[in-house]
């Protein structure tokens, strides 16, 4: 009984990450700031992220767990970048 629940919890959780998935796509293409599309592209990566870690739950594959994890750091250091592009004009002092 638990596998099931766990089977229909992934499941859920699924659908509703790739709708936000799906609002955060939204706000990146409608904009209407930089700012509000680089936490609309921070949202998406976050959110991809878990997607992929509840398709390694629902398989047991330990590949997807390691494809969060390097999604996660590069999306990290993604956002930290633009954001200081967006404060200072330059990436690199």
């Amino acid at each position: 009984m638990t596998a099931a629940i766990l089977d229909w919890a992934v499941f859920a959780a699924q659908i509703l990450l790739t709708a936000a998935m799906a609002c955060a796509a939204f706000r990146i293409l409608r904009g209407p700031r930089a700012q509000d599309r680089v936490l609309g592209m921070d949202t998406l990566y976050v959110n991809a992220t878990m997607l992929i870690l509840t398709f390694g739950i629902r398989t047991g594959s330990q590949f997807y767990f390691e494809a969060a994890l390097i999604i996660a750091m590069l999306g990290f250091v993604s956002t930290a970048a633009s954001a200081k592009f967006l404060m200072r004009g330059e990436v690199i002092e």
